[in-house]
This record gives structure tokens, sequence and C-alpha cells, in this order.
């Protein structure tokens, strides 16, 4: 009886696991589907689905130049904020990781800590530091560069620690210090290159983290220095449709971003798979 019960519950529990995942695309992608639906509709409040279709709210959103100047904005920030992750982040994973093991988990801990602390309250501190000091980095985009390095601090130390863990360190040291390498010249020419995808990887989650990020724009440099993020939401006042236009701009700058991580995880995974060992970069004498 029990036999004869199995092909239906297993029916049943494979009919639940699709609606789930039914469940799930419906809910992530109707509203992507309506925010396009709108930003390329005439009109829409009337009737079910847009009474036409025009382009006309992308060309006039693009065709400002305020759209291309916050644009440039957003990814010279989010390009700095990349820079100044590699040069601060990447050293102090590598230190910890092969000199001070000790400190890990005290890293561990800070690595994680931004996730804790809303965006709000790191820009209210910081307002409220600087401004008390009369600082000259009050207001400025170095101040808001700062504040995202702090912020994306997870996306790039985590990636570049498993890559680490992931190698020998103390061989390929040897090797170079063997060959006559000092400290600086193994981290840059053996320790980075046997790095490089977690380094590239942590780079394009800051990179996205800090072209999406508004509250901390908002409150540190507001329309001093007009970001992609503050510009969306003005839009959102006067003009919902240009707006939606800009939404999936956003989207789509996420989407290929995401893209890049799932192409580059998926080529380690077949360079991974059995008989397909990857050689380390070793240092080349001379």
């Amino acid at each position: 009886m029990a036999a004869a019960d199995m092909p239906g519950r297993s029916g049943l529990s494979t009919a639940v696991r699709y609606g789930i995942v039914a469940a799930f695309l419906v809910f992530m992608i109707v509203p992507l589907v309506a925010t396009a639906l709108f930003s390329v509709s005439v009109r829409w409040d009337r009737t079910l689905w847009p009474e036409g279709y025009t382009l006309d709210w992308w060309i006039k959103v693009t065709s400002k130049r305020a759209f291309r100047t916050v644009f440039c904005n957003s990814l010279a920030v989010s390009v700095a904020t990349v820079a100044a992750s590699l040069l601060l982040v990447a050293p102090a994973a590598y230190l910890v990781h092969s000199r001070l093991p000790r400190f890990k988990p005290v890293m561990e801990i800070l690595a994680v800590l931004p996730f804790g602390f809303p965006a709000v309250v790191l820009a209210l501190g910081l307002l409220r530091l600087y401004a008390g000091i009369g600082f000259p980095l009050f207001g400025t985009t170095v101040l808001l560069v700062a504040a995202y390095v702090v912020v994306t601090l997870p996306f790039m130390y985590r990636p570049t620690m498993n890559a680490l863990e992931a190698i020998d360190i103390r061989v390929l040291s040897e090797a170079a210090q063997s060959l006559g390498a000092g400290d600086l010249r193994i981290f840059l020419t053996v320790i980075v290159p046997n790095i490089r995808h977690g380094l590239v990887n942590g780079s394009l989650l800051v990179f996205s983290a800090a072209f999406a990020e508004f509250a901390l724009a908002n409150l540190l440099v507001g329309t001093r220095f007009k970001t992609f993020p503050i510009y969306l939401v003005e839009f959102t006042r006067f003009d919902a449709r240009q707006a939606s236009a800009l939404a999936l701009i956003s989207f789509v700058c996420a989407w290929a971003i995401s893209l890049v991580l799932l192409s580059r995880s998926g080529g380690k995974r077949r360079r991974a798979r059995p008989g397909a060992t990857p050689k380390p970069n070793h240092p080349h004498e001379g």
C-alpha cells in the first residue's frame, strides 16, 4: 500500500517544487516587465494593457545632458571605489592570510560589520564627525568614495580571501624568494596573478554596489555631485515613465555585471573538472 502511494507522493512533491519556482519567477519578473511596459507606454491608467507604445520617454531621458553627466559621475565614483578597494583590501587580506593569521577572526568580523550598519547611519556619523571639525573633505567626492569603500568592504574582502585560501601561498612565496624576489615583487608578480579571479569578482561586486548606492550619495554630497540613483529618484517626482526608463538602465547594468560573474564562475568550474587541474602562476627566472 505504501509502495503504491509513492508515485503519487513523488508527483505531488514535484508539482509543489515547480509551483514554488513558478511563484518565485512570477514574483521577480512581473514587476520588471511592468516597469519595462510602463517605460514605453503612451498611456496606461484606464486599461489592463498600455493603450499604445512609444520610445519617446527613452529618447527624452537619454538625450538630456544631465543624464550623461550623472551617468559619468556614477561611473567615475564607482571606478574610484574599485581602485581604492583594490589598493586597500587586497594587500590587507594578503597580509592577514600569510603573515598575521591570528588577526583573521578580527578581519572577518570587520568585513561583515557594514551589513549591520545601514548606509544612513554611516552617512550621519560621517556628517557629524567632519562637520564638527571643519575637515576639508566634508561634502566632497573623496569622502563619498571613502564611505563607499567601507560599505562595499565585504564584497571585495570575501572574494579576495577565498582566492587566497585556494592557493598555496607558502610554496609560491618560497619559490619566488629562492629566485631573489622581495616581498613587494612577490605580491605583485606572483600572488596577484594567482588571485586575479577573486579580485575581478570583487571589483565587479563593488562597482555594482557603488553604482546603485543612493543613501550615502544623497546625504554626503547631494546635489553638489549628482549620481545616477539621485537623478532617478528626482525623476520619480514628476515623470514616472522616464523614471522607469532610468530604472531599466540601472537594471541592465546590474544584469550585465551578474552575467559576467556567472560566466566567470562557470568557466572556473569547467577548468576545475577532474583531469583538468589548473597550474598556478610561478615566477620566471630572470
